[in-house]
């Protein structure tokens, strides 16, 4: 079998490069195989349909593949300078018509050969493409816009990377905004019994950790009872999981564990189901979601959001330590909590207390309201200021503070009017 060859471009020769081919057709080749990872029939029949400026992004027959501020930038100025002329990308020089594969591969090859990179392939190009994705996301990420299957990225791309091996973890720094329950539905009935599948009914719709569930066996699932019998508390079965539960019951032969893999009838460790339910959710086109996600959109659906929006209809605001102890968890799972409260746009954050939504001036209007008060009326004290932003006093001092520094007001003594 032949071996699957990379050969990495330098970087400063393809830069140099580039800038010698300019918006000739051989630059636009070489920067949709460099910057975007197209393979070769993908440039050629690239259309200006399929570049959506407004996303950055290239929406091809079998993925979108994100671009670069810059690459969209220079495509939209190509695309103007051609006078919108052609439906294709790619066109030739002399006679602006759309280009053979043989034809891209000839241009391909000379704009290389004229920087000493004579063993570079076009198709390496996409190589290092995907490389570097690599070095900078997960191989479910770079799955999805590269359509390079997972087992290929292993084999073929891993040894190339530095630490010679491919990042199977969720690189985000905060918890998903939201969760797009339409599609994660159609992800839980393509998945049904599978083990990913279960894995997720079990964490969106009751909150089971992931070792709860690698750990779960069939004498802990009573269905007649609709309950989970787990050893620290017992869980009701909610519709959903219990009908997946059930039938995964009867398509299976007996066995201890509920989750085992059918080859060989071993039960499922947490870094197997947890790679098996990160694939699947790339599948379902939700990469940016992870289980962990799932378990706080429970927890917040299950009684922590309304607790907090009970607690707010009764008191003016709500801070992190008060959100920790009303809801029996740390401080840190709080902030995640209510800022996901924020996202879900069902509360308001000012500085360190967080409002119902509506029953305040959001952050980004308070200098315009301000403003407009003393417009209206002249000038205006602290505790107007707090009664205007329905705030509490004490927060009024930073908003004025930074409103004065912006040189948009003035103070005079306790009075606040403008400048």
């Amino acid at each position: 079998m032949q071996d699957y060859v990379v050969n990495r471009p330098e970087e400063g020769a393809m830069n140099r490069v580039l800038a010698a081919a300019a918006d000739s057709a051989a630059g636009v080749i070489l920067r949709l195989a460099w910057q975007a990872g197209l393979l070769r029939d993908e440039i050629q029949h690239l259309t200006w349909a399929q570049v959506d400026f407004g996303e950055r992004k290239l929406l091809l027959p079998d993925r979108e593949v994100p671009i670069s501020p810059e690459l969209s930038g220079w495509l939209e100025a190509l695309r103007d300078s051609r006078n919108r002329c052609s439906a294709v990308v790619v066109l030739s020089d002399r006679d602006k018509k759309p280009l053979t594969p043989q034809s891209i591969s000839r241009l391909a090859r000379a704009a290389l050969d004229s920087e000493g990179q004579t063993a570079v392939r076009l198709i390496d190009l996409r190589h290092d493409y995907i490389l570097r994705q690599l070095e900078e996301h997960d191989w479910q990420y770079v799955s999805r816009i590269t359509g390079v299957e997972s087992t290929a990225i292993k084999v073929h791309f891993a040894g190339h990377l530095k630490e010679k091996k491919v990042s199977t973890r969720a690189r985000r720094e905060a918890p998903a905004a939201h969760i797009d329950e339409f599609a994660l539905w159609k992800l839980l009935q393509a998945e049904d019994t599978s083990p990913a599948g279960v894995a997720l009914w079990l964490t969106w719709q009751m909150g089971l950790r992931l070792e709860e569930i690698v750990a779960l066996r069939w004498d802990q699932v009573d269905l007649p009872g609709e309950r989970l019998l787990l050893p620290e508390r017992t869980v009701e079965l909610a519709v959903g999981a219990g009908d997946v539960l059930a039938r995964l019951r009867r398509e299976e032969p007996p066995a201890e564990r509920v989750l085992v893999s059918r080859r060989s009838g071993r039960p499922y460790d947490r870094t197997r189901l947890s790679k098996m339910v990160r694939t699947a959710l790339v599948r379902g086109g939700m990469d940016d979601v992870t289980l962990r996600d799932l378990r706080l959109d429970w927890e917040l659906r299950g009684g922590g959001e309304s607790r907090v929006l009970s607690y707010l209809r009764k008191h003016p605001s709500i801070t992190r330590n008060e959100a920790a102890e009303l809801l029996g968890v740390s401080r840190s799972t709080a902030y995640n909590r209510l800022k996901q409260l924020v996202k879900r746009e069902k509360v308001t954050q000012v500085g360190a207390r967080y409002y119902l939504r509506d029953t305040v001036v959001p952050p980004e209007r308070q200098a315009e309201v301000i403003l407009d008060y003393l417009r209206r009326e002249g000038f205006a004290y602290r505790q107007d200021i707090a009664r205007l932003l329905n705030i509490d006093p004490g927060q009024c001092r930073p908003i004025l503070q930074r409103m004065i520094a912006d040189g948009q007001i003035v103070q005079d003594h306790q009075k606040y009017i403008l400048k």
